[in-house]
C-alpha cells in the first residue's frame, strides 16, 4: 500500500518537477556551473580548439544528465518506490554517494571503456580524428538515453557509450582504410565477454535477490503475517469477551451491579498497580479471562522475528558493503590497511549494525508489526541505497567521465596518451549534471522500476539493493563494464518470482530496449562522426 501510494505521488508531483523551485533551482544550478567549466576548461586546455572544447564539453555534460535520467532514476526506484525516500531525499543521497563512488573507485573502469574496447594502433589517424570519435559516442549514448528515459525504460549507459566508441571507430576504420580492416579496429573478444555479462547480469541479480528475500520473506514476513492474524484472534476475544460482560452485568439486579463493580474495581487496582500477581488474586471471572488472553498474547513472542532475524540481515548487509569499499572502492587511497585489518573493520563495522538494530528493535515492541517492519527495512534501505549509489558510481558516471576526459587530455597535450588524468572540475560539473537528470527526467524510470515491474516494500527494495550492490561492486573490481541496471532489473525481478508478481509484459520492450541500445548507438555514433569530420 505505500509503496503504491508512493508511486501514485510521484506521478502526480513529477509533471510538474520542471517548474517547481527546486526544478528551476536545479536549472540555474546546472547551467552556473557549466558556464564556470566552460571558462575554466579553456583555461586547462590552452585556449585550443575553443569551439571543439564547448561542443565536447556540452556533449558530455549532456550525457552525465542522462546518465541521471536513466542509470540514477533506475538505482533510486526501488527506494522510491517503496517509500523508505522521497525523491528529494534521493537526490541527496545520489548528489554524495554517485559522485564519491565515480571519484573513488571509478578509475578501473574507465580505463576498460576508454581503451579497451578498440584498438586504432593499426591505421594512421590525427589526434583530432579521436576526439571526435569520443564526441560522436557522448552525443549518441546521450541521444539515446533520452529516447529511451522519455518511455520508462531502464537501459544501460554502459552498453550506450560502448556502442558509440565502437560504431565511430569503425567508420574511421573505413574512412582511413577505405573499408579494409575497418572491423579488426574492434576488440570483438572484449564485446564477447562483455556479451557473456549483459547475460550474467540480470540473471545473477535475480538468482541473489531471489535467494535473500525468499529467505526474508520465510522467516520474518511470512511470520509477521501469523502473528498479526493471532494477535487479532486476541482482539476479537477480549471484544468477545467485553460484550459477554456487558450482557451479564446488565442482567444483575441494583445490590449485584455494586457488588460486583466493587470486585471489579479491585481487580483492576491488581492488574494496574501491580507488575507481579498470580491469577488466583483476581476475583472477577472477566479480570481473570482477561488475564488469561493477556497472558497468551504477552507470550506470543510476537516480535521475535525483528529481533532475531533482522539484525543478523542487517549485520551481513553491513559486511558486505563495508568489504566493497575496504577492497575495492578506498584501496587507492592507499590507507596502508592489512587485509588482515580490513576483516577486523567488516567485524566491527558487523558488529555494530547488529546491536544497533537490536536495540531499535527492542524500542518498537508495542507498535504495530506492520509499522515496526517498515520502519526497520526503511533504515536497512537507505545503508543499502548508499551502498548501491557508491558502487553505481563507480561504474556509470564514468562513461561520460571517461570519455570526455580522453577528449581534454587531446586538446590539451596535442597527442593521445594512454591515460587522461580527470580534473576535479570536470567531475564536479558532471556530478552537477546527472542530479539534475535524475530530477528532471528521471520519473519514468523511477516508476518502471519501484512499481511497475513488481510492487515494492521496503524489505524487497533492501534485498534488490543490496544483491545489486554485491554483484556491481564485484564487477567493477575486476575493471569489467558491466550494467547495473541489468543487475538491478534481474535483482527487482527476482522480487516478482518471490512473491508472483513480476510484470513480464512490461519487460518485453525493456528486454528489446537493452537489445538494440549497442547498434543504436554505434548507428548514432557513426553518423555524428562523419558530420564532425566534415565540418570541422
Amino acid at each position: 500500500m505505500q509503496a503504491s501510494t508512493t508511486a501514485t505521488g510521484l506521478a502526480s508531483s513529477g509533471d510538474g518537477l520542471g517548474l517547481s523551485r527546486t526544478g528551476m533551482a536545479f536549472a540555474v544550478l546546472l547551467a552556473g556551473v557549466s558556464a564556470w567549466f566552460l571558462v575554466w576548461g579553456l583555461g586547462y586546455t590552452n585556449h585550443s580548439h575553443v569551439t571543439i572544447f564547448v561542443l565536447a564539453s556540452l556533449f558530455g555534460i549532456f550525457m552525465a544528465f542522462n546518465i541521471g535520467g536513466n542509470d540514477v532514476a533506475n538505482s533510486f526506484g526501488t527506494s522510491v518506490g517503496a517509500g523508505t525516500l522521497t525523491i528529494r531525499q534521493a537526490l541527496l543521497v545520489a548528489a554524495v554517494f554517485e559522485v564519491s563512488g565515480a571519484v573513488i573507485a571509478g578509475g578501473e573502469v574507465t580505463d576498460t571503456i576508454r581503451s579497451g574496447i578498440v584498438d586504432l594502433s593499426a591505421v594512421q589517424f590525427e589526434p583530432m580524428q579521436f576526439v571526435y570519435i569520443m564526441m560522436s559516442a557522448l552525443l549518441a549514448a546521450a541521444l539515446w538515453l533520452m529516447f529511451a528515459s522519455k518511455r520508462g525504460w531502464p537501459v544501460s549507459t554502459t552498453h550506450s557509450i560502448i556502442g558509440g566508441i565502437v560504431g565511430s571507430s569503425i567508420t574511421l576504420g573505413y574512412v582511413a582504410t577505405g573499408g579494409s580492416g575497418a572491423f579488426g579496429l574492434v576488440h570483438w573478444d572484449q564485446i564477447g565477454t562483455i556479451a557473456i555479462s549483459w547475460v550474467l547480469s540480470p540473471v545473477l541479480g535475480g538468482l541473489v535477490s531471489y535467494a535473500l528475500f525468499f529467505q526474508i520473506k520465510k522467516h520474518i514476513l511470512q511470520y509477521n503475517d501469523k502473528m498479526k492474524e493471532q494477535l487479532v484472534g486476541f482482539k476479537q476475544e477480549r471484544r468477545k469477551l467485553n460484550e459477554e460482560h456487558k450482557t451479564a452485568f446488565e442482567r444483575l439486579s441494583e445490590l449485584q451491579k455494586i457488588s460486583y463493580t466493587n470486585t471489579m474495581v479491585r481487580d483492576a487496582q491488581i492488574m494496574l498497580g501491580e507488575e507481579e500477581f498470580s491469577k488466583e488474586e483476581l476475583e472477577s471471572d472477566y479480570y481473570r479471562k482477561l488475564h488469561d488472553i493477556r497472558s497468551q498474547r504477552n507470550s506470543l513472542a510476537a516480535y521475535r522475528a525483528l529481533q532475531n532475524w533482522v539484525p543478523v540481515i542487517a549485520a551481513v548487509g553491513a559486511a558486505i558493503i563495508t568489504a566493497m569499499l575496504l577492497f575495492k572502492g578506498l584501496k587507492h587511497m592507499h590507507l596502508g590497511l592489512t587485509t588482515l585489518n580490513n576483516y577486523l573493520i567488516i567485524g566491527m563495522v558487523a558488529a555494530a549494525v547488529w546491536m544497533a538494530t537490536f536495540i531499535f528493535a527492542k524500542t518498537l515492541k508495542g507498535n504495530s508489526l506492520d509499522r515496526s517492519t517498515f520502519l526497520m527495512f526503511s533504515w536497512m534501505q537507505v545503508f543499502t541505497a548508499s551502498g548501491f549509489a557508491f558502487s553505481h558510481g563507480a561504474n556509470d558516471i564514468a562513461n561520460a567521465i571517461g570519455p570526455f576526459a580522453a577528449i581534454i587530455d587531446v586538446l590539451r597535450t596535442g597527442d593521445v596518451g594512454s591515460q587522461a588524468a580527470v580534473p576535479a572540475a570536470a567531475m564536479i560539473t558532471f556530478g552537477v549534471a546527472l542530479i539534475a537528470g535524475l530530477w528532471f527526467i528521471g520519473k519514468e524510470v523511477i516508476r518502471t522500476v519501484g512499481h511497475n515491474l513488481t510492487t515494492m516494500h521496503p524489505a524487497s527494495g533492501f534485498s534488490a539493493e543490496l544483491s545489486a550492490a554485491a554483484v556491481v561492486m564485484m564487477a567493477s573490481a575486476f575493471g569489467l563494464p558491466v550494467s547495473s541496471t541489468h543487475i538491478l532489473i534481474g535483482s527487482v525481478l527476482g522480487i516478482g518470482l518471490v512473491n508472483k508478481q513480476a510484470n513480464w509484459g512490461l519487460m518485453k520492450p525493456i528486454a528489446m530496449a537493452w537489445i538494440i541500445t549497442l547498434p543504436a548507438a554505434a548507428l548514432l555514433s557513426s553518423a555524428a562522426f562523419l558530420v564532425l569530420s566534415n565540418v570541422f
